[in-house]
């Protein structure tokens, strides 16, 4: 029990002591009723004292628990069962004080006891016993009550030890790793700088729960086991990345090149463009040699850094890098495939139009059909635009006249009621799947 200002642990021991190994003398006179009751309050006062050694074992085993409960458990319910535990021990001071003084008020070994006074003697004694005893059976109680948090630590504590293991081990392996790839050559100093820094973590981890707690224990062996993991499983990818960065530059370079040679190829086809269509079918186009030019020697400049942060393993930044140069590269490929499809599309449609006019009156119609599928009548919200796209296109049609039409407007025009379609399409579809 903890001690309190009235009764502390030694005037405790010093009492229980007194009464569990005193004499009792059964040779003086007075009187056969005096014996009897000394030898009651003599009984009563065994019995309390037992009590007191129950009730004060039964608190030394519950408070092994309640440690347990506080070094792997921060929950409120935890916090909650500390505080009640704090509270019956205040409880427990109480009733071993008025527990002592009972006992300290009565010499019950006297020979001048007389009756009265081991009545009350053994009166006192017995109430002092009774609340010894219920303050256990409460005890005991809310002992019982705590299993399942009891369970739950006890599940962390067996998971301790093993995961304390794993976390060795795993930084273990993350070091055979590192050493394995140091020894092909490649450096790797941000993972060994990683590496490092995992450390005083791990001189925690070996200081032990019993100084740092078991919940805070778990965590840093969870912590490290997954950090050294990283390190470990990308000191193991780091040959096969270096490979893969190598064989990104070389292709990204041979790419640069092919891109250099189209764009040069660029100006023929926007003269071309110039000699055979008005000036709305190309005048956006003028622009593409200057941007294809500057994007291909972009990507060239950051291929060049990207290289250099290779020889130096800088492989984050190489990556990097490689990947704006990608992006680069796709921009200017996308404009100087511009100029060429510019060109084939309007060939095309200026030999011939009706092939794109009939493709677009044939998804016109399949639109229509799909509309009337099960209904006598269209829906107007998708009959309207149909109709509209009708219009449209006989519109686009009406419009190519004189010497030289504006095909890239028409084609432009076709391909936005294509659009219009399409999306009527999507519509009745996502409504008739709603539906269904």
């Amino acid at each position: 029990m903890a001690s309190g200002p009235a009764s502390t642990y030694g005037e405790r021991t010093r009492v229980a002591s007194a009464n569990g190994g005193g004499t009792r003398r059964w040779g003086w006179g007075g009187g056969g009723r005096a014996e009897s009751r000394r030898a009651e309050a003599q009984a009563a006062r065994d019995a309390a004292a037992a009590a007191f050694y129950e009730l004060d074992t039964a608190q030394r085993d519950l408070r092994i628990s309640i440690e347990t409960l506080g070094a792997v458990d921060d929950s409120p319910a935890v916090r909650r069962a500390v505080a009640d535990f704090a509270e019956f021990g205040r409880r427990i001071d109480r009733v071993s004080h008025e527990y002592i003084t009972a006992v300290d008020a009565h010499d019950l070994d006297r020979d001048d006891l007389d009756s009265d006074t081991a009545a009350r003697a053994r009166q006192a004694l017995t109430a002092a016993r009774e609340e010894l005893e219920r303050t256990r059976e409460e005890l005991e109680r809310f002992g019982r009550g705590l299993a399942p948090l009891l369970e739950k630590a006890e599940t962390q504590l067996a998971r301790l030890a093993p995961a304390v293991e794993r976390a060795r081990q795993a930084l273990l392996a993350a070091t055979g790793a590192l050493d394995s790839v140091r020894a092909s050559g490649l450096r790797a100093d941000d993972l060994a700088a990683r590496l490092a820094a995992l450390s005083p973590e791990l001189t925690k981890l070996n200081e032990g729960a019993g100084r740092h707690g078991v919940r805070e224990t778990l965590q840093r062996a969870d912590r490290l086991l997954r950090e050294a993991e990283a390190v470990r499983g990308e000191a193991e990818r780091l040959p096969e990345r270096a490979a893969e960065i190598d064989r990104r530059l070389g292709s990204l370079r041979t790419r640069a090149q092919a891109l250099q040679t189209r764009a040069g190829a660029v100006e023929p086809v926007l003269s071309e463009l110039r000699r055979r269509f008005t000036a709305a079918c190309w005048e956006d186009l003028q622009q593409v040699p200057e941007q294809a030019g500057r994007a291909v020697r972009q990507a060239e400049e950051r291929l060049a850094e990207a290289r250099r942060a290779r020889e130096e393993q800088r492989w984050a930044d190489a990556t990097a890098l490689l990947s704006t140069v990608r992006a680069l590269l796709n921009d200017a490929d996308e404009a100087v495939s511009a100029a060429g499809d510019r060109l084939r599309r309007l060939n095309d449609v200026s030999f011939d139009h009706s092939d794109e006019v009939e493709r677009v009156r044939f998804a016109i119609r399949d639109a229509q059909r799909l509309a009337m599928d099960g209904r006598s009548h269209p829906d107007p919200r998708h009959a309207g635009p149909l109709d509209g796209a009708v219009a449209r296109l006989e519109q686009a049609e009406a419009e190519l006249s004189g010497r030289h039409p504006d095909w890239w407007r028409f084609l432009r025009e076709l391909d936005a009621i294509r659009g219009t379609v399409a999306r009527v399409v999507q519509e009745i579809r996502r409504e008739r799947a709603a539906g269904a």
